[in-house]
């Protein structure tokens, strides 16, 4: 089992993400997970994290396609890997939501996942042995050769539905997932990932479970102080579909919170739906964000491995 932590995205300078990997990596997390949103660029950050920081596992949770053809990604990709060397860096990917794809990149959603088919086709190819793609899609077309030596990072897709679950079991190394309860994960998403790797004669898919995580003893404290970061997660489509498949009504649910016998007891039961990956986005307050730390990277994590 990894323990991973993810890069809350008001980071918005490079020394600040350098700073912030440096003592996620002295705390004992095994992996530093950067999103792309409107801050940094999550792959130029991680390019300079992965050479001044070099005993963390790296990677995306997660980047757009939108806005990146699948040449200068595979680029960005390799030059990150080629720093980092061999299996230390993942490359997350995802189609984001119909909000972002129409507004900030004038993508339509529509056949979104065609075309996220289409971009795994071609990195298949440009990250593979030949270092080679020749693709003439309906949405894209790639005939390049990338010349860069640099070891092939794992590539993974964040998928929730079931069409890009099938997709990231058949094309990728697994799924990240994000305010997805263990329930849904159990039942709805590491199955069809397993049988759709099975299928295409893939590896075991790796299960990274993304979720806000806080080991605290002021339980309601805690709910209160997360409950707008929620909502404005639960606002977004997917993952109100995601509460509602976990029949859940208040999105502060499924933060895995209390004190560590409670977080132990729901942590255990994302382990039993499949997780394989921890990406925690650890919360509370200065006090409560260290003793989340102390714990996830040391009595669970060493509990998880026994």
């Amino acid at each position: 089992m990894q323990v991973g932590t993810f890069n809350a995205m008001h980071l918005g300078s490079v020394a600040g993400s350098l700073e912030w990997a440096r003592a996620a990596a002295a705390d004992g997390y095994d992996t530093v997970w950067f999103p792309q949103v409107m801050g940094l660029d999550a792959l130029t950050a991680l390019a300079v994290v992965a050479h001044a920081v070099p005993e963390v596992h790296l990677g995306t949770a997660v980047v757009p396609i939108q806005g990146r053809h699948p040449l200068p990604l595979a680029l960005q990709a390799l030059t990150v890997a080629g720093i980092a060397g061999p299996d230390r860096f993942t490359l997350g990917l995802g189609v984001t939501h119909p909000s972002i794809s129409q507004e900030w990149f004038g993508v339509p959603y529509r056949g979104i996942v065609d075309v996220c088919a289409e971009v795994l086709a071609a990195l298949d190819g440009l990250l593979g042995p030949d270092r080679r793609a020749d693709l003439d899609g309906e949405h894209l077309t790639v005939h390049a050769t990338a010349m860069i030596d640099a070891p092939a990072p794992s590539v993974m897709l964040a998928g929730l539905g079931p069409r890009m679950v099938a997709l990231a079991g058949s094309a990728t190394d697994g799924t990240i997932t994000w305010m997805t309860g263990p329930a849904t994960l159990g039942r709805e998403i590491t199955p069809r990932l397993r049988v759709a790797a099975d299928g295409a004669g893939r590896p075991a898919p790796r299960v990274v479970v993304g979720i806000p995580v806080c080991v605290t003893d002021d339980v309601a404290g805690g709910r209160e102080r997360l409950a707008g970061v929620m909502a404005r997660s639960a606002s977004m489509p997917a993952y109100a579909r995601q509460m509602a498949a976990e029949g859940l009504d208040d999105p502060v649910d499924l933060v895995v919170l209390g004190a560590e016998d409670a977080v132990a007891a729901r942590l255990g039961e994302y382990v039993a739906a499949g997780m394989t990956e921890l990406c925690a986005n650890v919360s509370g307050n200065a006090v409560e964000r260290a003793r989340t730390t102390r714990f996830l990277t040391g009595a669970w994590r060493d509990t998880v491995r026994a």
